[in-house]
């Protein structure tokens, strides 16, 4: 993709570019009207920006300034070397930085899976930016290593976190037949017909980045080996969207994050995975929508 004007799948134009932010370039997609009120989407692991191709043209059309990056390492974003660089201290630092650089001074954050574990961390240390903050199927990180040792399933769903933090051997497994294996995570964890094909060669292309799957797997990694620390508590209004059909995480991450927000609650999806946005994109969308407009 090069940068500049672009048409979303549901016809929703939007405008993709690189945004510095202090020696880092990250990549943005931008929808909606430049003086709606802004609102970050940040993406999980393995997708990046077009995990949220279901909300960003709903989004833009209420009125929302919609800011969806690629992480840092993530498909066109760049790629720093060494761990230390995907710390979630760095991880966090890199949203508040974007949101400096696009001129955005208090924002309505939503993050699902490894894009949450980051909201939850910007929201806790930096609740002066946050306006209201919307997690879908995403563990608060104060939660994550308790709910781990606790829960002997829960521990069994995380073994791939162990797997990824083998040097080199995860990289080769993952880009095996045309990264095979990540496509299986996404369709085999998914209800039938989430992803298409044509999703899934958007994926491969981001996939295939030169240098995107180490740095992806960074973030694993950087979460074990150079662990953040407490990040606090979630004092603005938050919505916990979570399917509870989700095979990695199991509820009880919900209800433990739950329990370190001053003003949240839960709404639960029942027949929904983890790919909650993909497969209930229009509850989804109107739960958003009236949360960060205040009504719901």
């Amino acid at each position: 993709m090069t940068p500049g004007p672009l048409t979303l799948p549901d016809g929703t134009q939007a405008t993709s570019r690189r945004v510095e932010i202090g020696g880092l370039a990250l990549h943005v997609l931008e929808a909606g009207p430049a003086d709606g009120p802004p609102v970050v989407l940040l993406h999980g692991f393995p997708e990046f920006w077009f995990g949220w191709r279901h909300q960003i043209g709903p989004l833009a059309r209420a009125g929302y300034r919609v800011i969806a990056p690629d992480g840092r390492g993530y498909n066109l974003s760049d790629k720093p070397k060494g761990l230390d660089a995907y710390r979630l201290v760095c991880l966090t630092r890199d949203v508040v930085a974007l949101a400096d650089a696009l001129g955005v001074g208090r924002f309505g954050l939503v993050g699902h899976d490894w894009g949450g574990i980051v909201a939850w961390s910007v929201a806790a240390r930096h609740p002066d930016r946050v306006e209201r903050l919307a997690i879908l199927n995403a563990p608060h990180p104060d939660t994550t290593w308790r709910v781990i040792r606790q829960d002997p399933i829960q521990l069994l769903r995380s073994y791939y976190v162990a797997l990824f933090q083998l040097p080199g051997l995860p990289e080769r497994m993952l880009a095996a037949d045309t990264y095979a294996a990540l496509a299986r995570a996404l369709t085999g964890s998914s209800r039938p017909g989430t992803f298409g094909a044509d999703d899934l060669a958007r994926y491969r292309e981001a996939w295939g980045q030169p240098g995107a799957l180490t740095a992806m797997l960074a973030w694993y990694r950087a979460l074990v080996r150079r662990p953040a620390g407490r990040v606090g508590r979630i004092t603005m209004p938050a919505l916990i969207l979570w399917g509870r059909r989700d095979s990695a995480l199991g509820s009880t991450f919900a209800s433990e994050s739950l329990a370190l927000c001053d003003q949240g609650r839960i709404r639960w999806l029942d027949e929904a995975t983890h790919w909650v946005q993909h497969e209930e994109a229009e509850r989804v969308n109107a739960a958003l929508v009236a949360f960060l407009g205040g009504s719901d």
